[in-house]
């Protein structure tokens, strides 16, 4: 290891829920957007990309969800 180096920070959870809340809000926006873009096109093939785009974006939202019930536990047990 570097002499160099300082101490690794503390890990800071504080604000995890709020940062986890904006993935949520930024994600559900996407989706709308992949929506509204599904319905304008024409093109089959992008239609299909961004169908198989918001179906992983609904996978992601369950994880950001677990992610988000887990930091408020973990924020409940620490305080």
């Amino acid at each position: 290891m570097d002499k160099g180096c300082s101490k690794p920070k503390p890990d800071d959870r504080s604000d995890n829920v709020e940062k986890i809340q904006k993935n949520i809000n930024m994600t559900i926006h996407n989706m709308e957007a992949a929506e509204e873009m599904i319905e304008k096109t024409s093109n089959e093939r992008t239609k299909q990309e961004l169908i198989e785009k918001n179906e992983r974006r609904r996978d992601a939202l369950e994880g950001f969800r677990k992610e988000i019930k887990d930091e408020a536990e973990w924020q409940k047990r620490n305080e």
